[in-house]
């Protein structure tokens, strides 16, 4: 498998640029950019995640958070290592925070024999490119969704969304559904906490949008860092205008974890939050709660569609044609 990376430009003296997110990394000979994957080695850009797989399971499509794509599936997921932000609180740090060791667990697996792990369960509806940041593994990841389109595999990206405009565009032709993780709604925050920017990631949000691909917008709640009530409300307003007021929002809840020790975020807190967006959206989820208000609810008539008790899935209120089955107003969207 060839591991020359796709999105760089030769500079002078083996010198490169890396050009697959924002931070447009120029690095000389031997050195790796803040993804920690993808290295200068002799004036040419290789991605050492190239197959390299840290996990690979299947996972409930709800898990990634999906709620409103195939509900109640299951969907291959893989991932690799590294990621392109710096985020101290991050919930994955054992395999996104570091660079793709030898000594660390892993095993190989072409793009064909994912595809083929993939198909040989007959409930599994497709392949989730998600557990660390699948932009990082770029190459990887574009290569087994080209091959799963042509399967009738469905596909799932799980991203930060920190993606250059072109590589996006390239990678849209054979991307499903997007769960998109926007952190905050602040470029200091961005800046100061995740070590990169919140324009870019608005950017992707609205061309996955405009490519009519299913998106969900996952946003992990930190105390004191990104819990800004008005900020957060500036947030959900900014989804439903230029996203769309039937976009789904997920608010899931922090745990500490690698650099930040703060307490876990208040239930209460979540619960808030939740009441906010929902002026603004019409599908909003508290996520890895105990929550008994992650039903999807008829956005005309408030009757029950989907049931769910954590992982357990019942599509109690959809006809055959994915529609309300009492009002006939809502639509499953399915791709």
């Amino acid at each position: 498998m060839n591991n020359e990376a796709q999105c760089y430009l030769p500079l002078s003296d083996k010198t490169v640029q890396c050009t697959l997110c924002p931070h447009n990394c120029i690095l000389k000979e031997g050195k790796s950019g803040i993804c920690r994957v993808r290295v200068n080695q002799r004036g040419k850009l290789v991605t050492e995640v190239n197959g390299f797989v840290s996990a690979i399971n299947f996972d409930p499509i709800e898990k990634k958070p999906l709620f409103h794509f195939y509900p109640g599936s299951t969907i291959l997921s893989i991932g690799t290592y590294g990621c392109n932000l710096r985020c101290f609180f991050c919930q994955n740090c054992t395999i996104s925070q570091t660079a793709a060791r030898p000594e660390l667990p892993h095993s190989f697996y072409s793009p064909e024999q994912i595809i083929q792990i993939a198909l040989n369960r007959p409930d599994n509806i497709g392949i989730a490119f998600t557990y660390n940041e699948p932009i990082v593994w770029y190459e990887y990841m574009y290569d087994i969704a080209r091959l799963a389109k042509k399967a009738g595999l469905k596909t799932v990206m799980v991203t930060n969304g920190y993606i250059n405009k072109k590589p996006l565009d390239k990678l849209l032709e054979f991307m499903d559904a997007f769960s998109v993780d926007l952190k905050a709604f602040s470029e200091e925050f961005y800046t100061k906490v995740t070590s990169s920017k919140l324009e870019p990631v608005k950017e992707t949000l609205k061309r996955i949008s405009l490519a009519g691909k299913h998106l969900e917008v996952v946003n992990l709640v930190i105390p004191e860092l990104n819990d800004d009530e008005v900020s957060f409300a500036a947030m959900a307003k900014w989804i439903s205008s230029e996203l769309g007021r039937d976009t789904v929002f997920h608010i899931l809840r922090y745990y500490p974890n690698y650099k930040l020790s703060t307490e876990a975020t208040p239930i209460s807190l979540i619960c808030r939050l939740k009441s906010l967006a929902e002026k603004e959206l019409n599908y909003v989820y508290s996520g890895n709660i105990n929550s008994e208000s992650n039903d999807t609810l008829c956005s005309h008539c408030g009757n029950i569609l989907i049931s769910r008790h954590s992982y357990v899935v019942s599509l109690t209120g959809i006809d055959t044609e994915g529609k309300c089955n009492k009002c006939g107003n809502y639509f499953l969207k399915k791709t």
